[in-house]
C-alpha cells in the first residue's frame, strides 16, 4: 500500500515561507511524475508545480518565481519551498503522485494546510 505523507504546513504571515515535504512509504519503485496540488475553499483542485522523475518542472503561474519544487529520488520525497507566501496562496496543499503502468496508478497525501494571514 502506497501512502504519501505531508508536513510543514502551517500559519505565516503575508512574505513569509514555508517548505511542505512529501514522504512516500510502501515498496514502489522510483515513482513517476510527482507535484502538489493545493485547493482552497469553494475552489476546485489547481496543480502549484510537478516534476519528472529526469527533472523536468512545471509551474502554475501563480507560483512561478516565487515557489520551487524539488526531489529526492532515492527517497521518493518531494518538496515544495515557498516564498513571498501571499494570504491567496491560503489552501490545502496536496502531494500527488504517479506509479508505472497501464493504467497510471496515482496517488495523493492527505493533505497539509497552508494558512498565509497576518
Amino acid at each position: 500500500q502506497v501512502q504519501l505523507v505531508e508536513s510543514g504546513g502551517g500559519l505565516v504571515q503575508p512574505g513569509g515561507s514555508l517548505r511542505l515535504s512529501c514522504a512516500t512509504s510502501g515498496s514502489i519503485g522510483r515513482l513517476n511524475n510527482m507535484g502538489w496540488y493545493r485547493q482552497a475553499p469553494g475552489k476546485q483542485r489547481e496543480l502549484v508545480a510537478s516534476i519528472t522523475l529526469a527533472g523536468t518542472i512545471n509551474y502554475a503561474d501563480s507560483a512561478k518565481g516565487r515557489f520551487t519544487i524539488s526531489r529526492d529520488n532515492a527517497k521518493n520525497t518531494v518538496y515544495l519551498q515557498m516564498n513571498s507566501l501571499k494570504p491567496e496562496d491560503t489552501a490545502v496543499y496536496y502531494c500527488n503522485a504517479d506509479g508505472w503502468g497501464i493504467p497510471r496508478p496515482t496517488y495523493w497525501g492527505q493533505g497539509t494546510q497552508v494558512t498565509v494571514s497576518s
